[in-house]
């Protein structure tokens, strides 16, 4: 024999190995840390992604918002309740606005919470059961169209369209339909 032993290691040789697995494990550990925070944040983003204007316009009720419509009217005032297709603002002294959704270019003030997913009930609310609402109370209204505002009374309320009846020039009346509808103000 040269003088060699049988399981002898050369010096400093396990306390090379522990570094390495030492190494190996911190790499892993940071490797499982960065998947982590990537799914959190990716998880975040596929959560956001499913939140609509809506819900977080439903969870702001109270709150003071500026509505800004298609044609660049700023109704400000507090959300006191919102549907899929409209939301109802207090603009003070007496007046309201019900603004369909589907005018609404930008919003001001929204903050970040979002209410749970709408019930039976309230998703079934749309445009219609509140104007019909402003119609059966013969509320005094203008209408805020793109062509114009006109102010009457609300005579009927179809499907997709209102009728009002002018104040001026009496005995008149006009449709609208909905989708021409950018705010719907009561006095």
């Amino acid at each position: 024999m040269t003088g060699e032993t049988t399981g002898s290691r050369p010096p400093g040789g396990t306390h090379r190995w522990e570094q390495l697995f030492t190494d190996l494990e911190a790499q892993l550990a940071a490797g499982r840390a960065d998947e982590a925070r990537w799914d959190v944040a990716e998880l975040t983003r596929a959560e956001r992604s499913r939140v609509t204007l809506t819900d977080r316009l439903r969870a702001a009720t109270g709150s003071r918002l500026r509505l800004v419509t298609a044609l660049g009217e700023r109704l400000e005032g507090i959300v006191t309740d919102a549907a899929e297709q409209w939301v109802l603002l207090d603009l003070g002294a007496g007046s309201r606005a019900v603004v369909p959704t589907a005018a609404v270019r930008t919003v001001e003030g929204l903050g970040a919470r979002v209410a749970p997913p709408a019930g039976r009930l309230e998703s079934a609310l749309g445009l219609g059961h509140v104007l019909r609402a402003l119609a059966r109370d013969r509320e005094r209204v203008s209408l805020h169209t793109d062509a114009g505002v006109h102010t009457g009374r609300l005579d009927r309320v179809g499907a997709d369209h209102v009728d009002l009846a002018l104040e001026s020039p009496p005995g008149r009346g006009i449709s609208v339909p909905f989708h021409a509808l950018l705010a719907v103000v009561s006095r």
